[in-house]
């Protein structure tokens, strides 16, 4: 599928978790170690349709309209 954003990590989904409506899907990014470094929420019925399972090498697409950061 091709799709118009630039900003593209390529990782290995860790889990899955899904309840009747929707679905959290977490993969870490090759060479960034082993913790859930993104996260997406997506209906259950979508994940179904791409066939995601767990350790499936997948890429993540970010187009974010606004990053914020704030001081801790």
């Amino acid at each position: 599928m091709e799709a118009g954003v630039r900003n593209k990590l390529v990782g290995r989904i860790t889990e899955i978790k899904s309840n009747e409506v929707m679905s959290l899907i977490k993969m870490t990014v090759d060479g960034w170690g082993d913790f859930p470094l993104i996260s997406s929420v997506m209906t259950r019925e979508s994940l179904q349709d791409a066939n995601f399972k767990e350790g499936d090498t997948v890429e993540a697409l970010v187009k974010a309209v606004n990053v914020v950061f704030v001081k801790n």
